[in-house]
């Protein structure tokens, strides 16, 4: 915890002067009276009274459509077992072999496991939007109105990739039921002026406010497809699922999650944008299940060395690590080691981007991109695929391992035995058994089970073809490496000392 140190001005010791029975005091000076302080008039409050009277006419105007969401899932659990605390022997010691005895042995029981949440209504109809991991795997879901009104709700459908979830109100629908409005995130200024709404701690209908501190957040790491608002409006526990509105009462964005280290809110609160919501509600309140464009890459983000080492002028992009086969970009001519630099027209900063754009185009429809190949830009089009459900999941004597010194790596060619126990699909290339600690390969990440492809964009196979391109390479300073770990492939540039 950081300590603050508060510094006080300290009271000088000034000499005293006793003279003719007066008590004289030297050193100080008079200062000037202040002037006394402005009146408070009508003209200097407005622009405070102002803001006041908007943020009280948003919230009354947001909050009657917000909801509390509750739910309740029944788990099992091991009951203590039915005997005394201290254990048989202890009451024997006193009552002898005449004292009771264990009655049963321990059983399991059905215990209810509670939650709480938020949520928006949407429309008539009762649909309500909340958070995916409010309604999870729950038994029984109960919404609460402002006005104490308590329905059963039921899953109407979910998209947990990008954790958005819509309810609907079992019961009768009320026909007097408040509805929020969704308004276009995509107009939010960094800056500007949000309210958030919800249940923190249980703490129902209550209003925080704050900024839009960033947009376009993702790189954040909670769901597979992210483009989080950022926001210092206090967030906490139960707000999951509310609405974050702007000043005009338009829902901009769904709150769903913090970055803290205690559990309460430290001014960074995630929200998932109204139009990325806006694009799947059709879908979503039919009862439809979400599907997303696929291209069939292995990407990854570049760093200014990797930018070196292809020769590029910034680090703007997704490098192609792989390719599957018979994929959209194999069949479009898309290559390991292209750059992608646009898709559908739209610049390509990095991973995160690209997978979101591809998400969003419908399988079975044509994309143009750009790649970044040996230093020239080409078009490719692509017939887009169709992603899975859920993240795909991608797929002797022991030959004595080989120093590659310079690198600090203990290396061996791959045999089936090494595949399996690693997890590589691949026939062939060099699987790291050993990384020095301090070394330039365990700077770079190298790690154990990493399977090396490819050294300077040629395919390796043996130890020696490693060395003699990285003694090919001293000039330039580092060597460029194409691993495999697991079912993700990547470059590694590793600096040669």
């Amino acid at each position: 915890m950081k300590r603050f140190i508060v510094y006080t001005a300290s009271l000088l010791a000034v000499p005293m002067l006793v003279g003719g029975g007066m008590l004289a005091v030297t050193g100080f000076c008079s200062s000037p009276r202040p002037d006394p302080p402005p009146p408070l008039t009508a003209a200097v409050t407005a622009p405070a009274k102002a803001l006041s009277d908007a943020y009280a006419a948003v919230a009354a105007h947001v909050r009657p459509a917000v909801v509390s969401v509750y739910s309740e899932k029944m788990v099992r659990m091991q009951s203590p077992e039915n005997g005394f605390p201290f254990g048989d022997d202890f009451f024997r010691q006193f009552f002898g072999q005449q004292a009771p005895q264990r009655r049963q042995a321990p059983k399991e029981q059905r215990v209810p496991q509670r939650g709480m949440g938020s949520g928006m209504i949407l429309d008539k109809a009762g649909h309500i939007l909340t958070n995916y991991h409010v309604v999870k795997d729950v038994d029984e879901i109960k919404v609460r109105l402002p006005d104490k009104r308590e329905f059963k709700a039921v899953v109407v459908s979910s998209d947990p990739r990008t954790d958005v979830a819509v309810i609907r109100i079992k019961d009768k629908v009320p026909a007097d039921l408040p509805t929020v409005q969704l308004g276009n995130s995509d107009k939010l200024r960094v800056g500007e002026l949000v309210m958030a709404i919800g249940a923190p701690f249980g703490l129902t209908q209550t209003v925080t406010t704050g900024i839009i501190s960033a947009m376009g957040r993702s790189d954040v790491g909670l769901t597979d497809y992210e483009d989080f608002l950022q926001t210092d409006a206090p967030i906490n526990p139960g707000n999951s699922g509310g609405p974050l509105v702007n000043m005009n009462g338009e829902v901009i964005g769904m709150n769903s999650a913090i970055a803290t280290n205690s559990g309460s809110s430290a001014g960074i609160g995630f929200a998932i944008p109204s139009n990325l919501i806006n694009n799947m509600l059709p879908t979503l309140t039919k009862g439809g299940k979400i599907t997303r464009g696929l291209l069939g890459v292995g990407i990854q983000d570049l760093s200014e060395d990797l930018a070196k080492q292809f020769d590029l002028a910034d680090s703007n992009g997704a490098l192609v690590t792989s390719v599957a086969p018979g994929s959209a970009a194999e069949k479009a001519g898309v290559k390991v080691g292209d750059v992608i630099t646009s898709f559908n027209g739209k610049d390509i900063e990095g991973v995160r981007e690209l997978r979101n754009r591809v998400g969003d185009v419908a399988p079975g429809a044509k994309a143009k991109l750009v790649v970044k190949r040996d230093g020239k830009d080409l078009t490719l089009t692509a017939t887009i695929g169709e992603a899975p459900a859920e993240a795909a999941e991608t797929d002797s004597a022991e030959a004595t391992p080989e120093q590659a010194v310079k690198l600090g790596l203990s290396l061996q060619p791959l045999t089936p035995e090494l595949a399996q126990r690693y997890g590589l699909s691949e026939k062939s290339g060099l699987v790291i058994a050993d990384v020095d600690q301090g070394s330039p390969a365990a700077e770079a990440g190298l790690q154990e089970g990493d399977l090396i492809l490819e050294v300077n964009r040629k395919r390796v196979t043996k130890v020696g073809e490693l060395q003699s391109a990285v003694a090919e390479s001293r000039k330039k300073g580092s060597i460029l490496l194409l691993v495999k770990r697991k079912a993700a492939s990547l470059f590694v540039p590793v600096p040669l000392k």
